[in-house]
């Protein structure tokens, strides 16, 4: 396949990093370097080094991705703005897939390295559906990026799944609670399905089965179909029918209705307080 992205820095291929990169790669990445120190290999003509220091002379990326722990952000860009100047003479995207850390606080890391350089960062928030090609992924651009540079970003991302680009960067924190944290909310689900069908007497082979394949193809058919989810709600569920009689249990107003917006807006005030 004939690349057609550019070539990029990756720091850090944890379990994000590795799905990013893996989606890239089999969408014709240009030769590009991978810095961590736990992986094995990296497919192709990439190059896997284990620190900054190790990364080719003339390697000249176009975007750079910082995937490190948040709390090791302001030492990997001291650290490569130090040692490697030269990775940022071109003035290549930082995309920042770190949770918490906000653009302010990243142009902060960057000028207070001897370079005092300012580039343009964009913040991304991909969520775990990503390792199978269907994330959803929240951006916000800070100052610096260019028209071209968050063309670029939606192509990366759009690599592993659907996009969107925030007006405000606190919206970044709503969109952590609800896509960000949400697959979790779905595995709740599907965890306490099985519990509930092994409950009533099936084998937990079966109920793991029925719990996961009716909330995949439930999802595949909210993602297909044009009508909102309470449509397709209002479609399975036959007045006075067995689906009636649980979602009554279900919307009662202490359940859902009032514990799911309460859930979103715990992971809100928390988002906000590691952004702080």
């Amino acid at each position: 396949m004939a690349p057609h992205l550019p070539p990029l820095l990756l720091v850090g291929c944890g379990q994000m990093g590795g799905a990013l990169f893996s989606a890239w790669e089999q969408n014709g990445l240009a030769p590009s370097v991978v810095i961590d120190r736990h992986r094995e290999a990296v497919p192709g003509a990439h190059s896997l080094v284990r620190s900054i220091d190790d990364i080719p002379k003339r390697f000249s990326p176009d975007v750079v991705i910082l995937a490190v722990k948040p709390q090791n952000a302001a030492a990997t860009i001291t650290e490569l703005a130090t040692k490697r100047p030269d990775l940022l003479a071109n003035g290549p995207v930082i995309i920042s897939v770190m949770a918490g850390c906000t653009t302010r606080s990243l142009a902060g890391a960057f000028a207070d390295t001897p370079a005092g350089s300012s580039p343009a960062i964009v913040r991304a928030m991909p969520n775990t559906p990503s390792a199978v090609g269907r994330g959803m992924t929240g951006l916000f651009a800070g100052t610096n990026v260019s028209a071209e540079q968050k063309a670029l970003c939606d192509t990366l991302l759009g690599a592993v799944g659907a996009t969107v680009w925030m007006d405000e960067e606190d919206q970044i924190n709503i969109l952590t609670a609800i896509s960000g944290s949400g697959p979790a909310y779905v595995f709740l689900l599907a965890e306490l399905l099985e519990q509930a069908a092994v409950g009533q007497g099936l084998s937990r082979d079966v109920a793991r089965l029925l719990a996961r394949k009716t909330i995949t193809g439930a999802g595949e058919l909210l993602d297909r179909m044009p009508e909102d989810a309470a449509q397709l709600r209002r479609n399975v569920t036959s007045p006075g029918g067995t689906t009636a009689e649980a979602i009554s249990i279900l919307n009662a107003p202490d359940n859902w209705p009032a514990s799911v917006p309460e859930a979103v807006a715990a992971a809100i005030r928390r988002a906000r307080e590691l952004a702080a």
